[in-house]
C-alpha cells in the first residue's frame, strides 16, 4: 500500500517562507493529479494546490494564489509546495495525496505562522 510521507514543516514568522515535500513509497502517486491539502483546528480539510503530473496543469486556492507554488518531480514519485509571504491563517497541518484523494492520508507535516 503506498504511503505518504510528508516534511518541510515547522515555526516561521509571518512573511516568512517553507518547502514541503512529499514521498510516495510502496507505490506511485495517480499518474492524473495530485494535491496539497491542509486541516487547519476545527475546520475541514481543504486542498490548496494540486498538479496534474503530464500536462503540468495547476489549481491554487484563492487564498494561497501568488504565495504558494506546486511542483513535482516524477522520476523521484516526489511533490513540493514552496510557500511565500506564510500568513497566521496558514496555520494547519499539510497533507499531500492524489486529488481526488484516493491514497491513505500521511501524517502530514504541521506549519505554524506566528510572531
Amino acid at each position: 500500500q503506498v504511503q505518504l510521507v510528508e516534511s518541510g514543516g515547522g515555526l516561521v514568522q509571518p512573511g516568512g517562507s517553507l518547502r514541503l515535500s512529499c514521498a510516495a513509497s510502496g507505490g506511485t502517486f495517480s499518474s492524473d493529479a495530485v494535491g496539497w491539502f491542509r486541516q487547519a483546528p476545527g475546520k475541514e480539510r481543504e486542498l490548496v494546490a494540486a498538479i496534474r503530473w503530464n500536462r503540468g496543469m495547476v489549481y491554487y486556492a484563492g487564498s494561497v494564489k501568488g504565495r504558494f507554488a506546486i511542483s513535482r518531480d516524477n522520476a523521484k514519485n516526489t511533490m513540493y509546495l514552496q510557500m511565500n509571504s506564510l500568513k497566521p491563517d496558514d496555520t494547519a497541518v499539510y497533507y499531500c495525496n492524489n486529488e481526488p484523494p484516493t491514497l491513505r492520508w500521511g501524517q502530514g507535516t504541521q506549519v505554524t505562522v506566528s510572531s
